[in-house]
């Protein structure tokens, strides 16, 4: 198969998994919200997370796999058994010392947690603070299964074999709704039991047994089965934490934008950090199953093809990955700009999330919407960059689009409260890509970028026509009553949907076909592997 229809391939695969494991995670946020609602005590939940979080941004383990996946695909692509003993031994070495790092760090941390509570909850009180350190102490030690189980997803993923890594985040979202549902505790915790038990079970085991179980003789890049050993030392090791020192040190908005918004939403009115977090997991959903999974499908072949110097299939295969992401991404963040309420009062509103919850979390999940087709962009340039074993370009401008939109968050977070953090949040996202991609442009040229911005322009004024019928639909449902209301917001969903993507559909066959193709393509992949499923 080519290289394109393989990432497509690869992409819907992850694509699928990122979808079930986004209706996972809007299953324990809906089990969350339905006995909890948006209250003090899921804010301290939703906190709890600011510290392991940065401990795991601190060690690169949100990047680990970009880090490592160049440097093994040259040495098993030497295709010799030293090279192949050699490969071995670097993966065992950088093992080790994630692994020992974080464990130490970790132990810090947890020794250390009223003290960093206050740093992460600056508005909370006495009492608050003090169950905060309490699901700390609970959450901090699954980082170090995030970790070590990293290295083995970073393996997998340089084999090409996405199935097991599209199953972990399953493992980890089923894990806290059982925990956190069936666990006898106090309020938040049993899920904060479920976030330690699914690291375990679904990031760190679920990666290790799937590597070991590769059958030798297949001949596959990255290797076969798995042959660890403690080792200390390695002449690449070096080299290694040249590359992952950048994303060390240097702190992306993109990653820290989450935690950002807890610290000062705690700054802020009782619920907000709730409601920005249900309304971020559904701005996550098109997030991940579009960008994160066309970033994840393309870079094992952009390593591939930066290691062997081609230059041309490099920028072909790049360019292709924009435009088939933006084409897919405007549309749909518009269609669910114009179908946020229904979509929360769906989701969300029943127990404890009353009326006002919802309406506070879907103005929050529209302005975040508003900057979906930025985060396509940055995952993609993003690890166009780390291919090109480039670590510092992105941890430098991250970091700088970062500390240029802290004042932001607490300006928009102190004026307008949740409203206005979700707005600083949409925006930096915009900025940070903005910077990337010219810098991208000033180092590597433009080619890559060709014919984006017609895709842009294009596929966002067709998706506000055809928005502004589905939109309408939704405006009309709100003033009447036909049934009740989760089936009446079903239904308003469903047929909106329908209607905006005929439309849309409709329009840019006729004035913009290429806009149109690539969601034609991926229903058509979807088709065909249903069929062949059933068949």
């Amino acid at each position: 198969m080519s290289t394109t229809r393989t990432i497509g391939l690869a992409a819907l695969v992850m694509g699928g998994s990122v979808l079930l494991s986004r209706f996972m995670g809007l299953a324990r946020d809906k089990a969350i919200s339905y006995v909890h609602g948006a209250t003090l005590d899921t804010d301290i939940y939703f906190t709890a997370f600011v510290i392991p979080d940065f401990l795991n941004y601190l060690l690169a383990g949100g990047y680990f796999s970009i880090t490592l996946i160049p440097l093994l695909a040259e040495k098993f692509g030497r295709g010799t058994p030293a090279g192949e003993a050699d490969a071995w031994a670097f993966f065992s070495t950088v093992l080790t010392w994630l692994t020992a790092a974080a464990v130490l760090l970790t132990g810090l941390a947890m020794a250390f947690a009223p003290q960093l509570a206050r740093l992460a909850a600056p508005g909370f009180d006495a009492e608050s603070l003090q169950r905060l350190a309490q699901f700390l102490r609970i959450i901090l030690p699954a980082q170090i299964f995030f970790m070590a189980g990293s290295c083995a997803t970073g393996l997998l993923y340089l084999r090409k074999q996405f199935y097991a890594p599209a199953l972990s985040p399953l493992i980890y979202n089923g894990c806290i709704i059982l925990f956190g549902l069936l666990l006898p505790g106090d309020g938040m915790e049993g899920f904060c039991w479920g976030v330690l038990a699914g690291s375990f079970l679904g990031n760190f085991l679920l990666p290790f047994l799937a590597a070991a179980r590769t059958a030798p003789g297949h001949g596959q890049e990255g290797g076969a089965g798995l042959r660890l050993a403690m080792r200390w030392r390695h002449p690449d090791l070096g080299r290694f934490l040249l590359l992952a020192l950048p994303l060390m040190l240097g702190q992306s908005v993109v990653v820290l934008d989450e935690q950002l918004v807890r610290v000062f939403g705690s700054l802020t009115q009782e619920g907000a950090v709730s409601w920005l977090t249900y309304a971020r997991r559904i701005m996550l959903v098109p997030v991940g199953v579009v960008a994160q999974a066309a970033g994840v499908a393309s870079y094992p072949f952009l390593a591939s093809l930066a290691a062997k110097g081609d230059a041309e299939g490099f920028t072909k295969t790049l360019s292709s990955s924009l435009r088939n992401t933006t084409a897919v991404l405007v549309p749909l963040s518009i269609w669910m700009i114009a179908v946020a309420g229904p979509t929360i009062s769906l989701i969300f509103e029943q127990g404890r999330f009353d009326a006002a919850d919802a309406a506070a979390t879907a103005l929050c999940l529209q302005i975040l919407l508003a900057g979906v087709f930025c985060w396509g962009i940055q995952q993609l340039v993003g690890r166009a960059f780390y291919a090109r074993q480039d670590t510092v370009s992105p941890a430098v401008i991250g970091t700088l689009a970062t500390l240029a939109a802290v004042p932001a968050y607490w300006l928009l977070g102190s004026r307008f409260g949740a409203a206005g953090l979700a707005a600083a949040s949409a925006g930096s996202v915009a900025l940070y890509t903005l910077l990337l991609a010219g810098w991208w442009r000033r180092r590597h040229g433009g080619e890559v970028f060709a014919g984006l911005w017609r895709v842009l322009g294009g596929t966002l004024g067709l998706a506000v026509l055809a928005g502004l019928p589905a939109a309408g639909m939704v405006w009309t449902a709100g003033r009447i009553s036909l049934a009740g209301p989760l089936l009446q917001a079903f239904l308003v969903i469903c047929l909106s949907g329908v209607l905006f993507f005929l439309l849309y559909l409709w329009a840019s066959a006729r004035l913009m076909p290429d806009a149109a193709a690539p969601m034609l393509d991926l229903l058509g992949k979807i088709r065909r592997k249903f069929l062949r499923r059933t068949s």
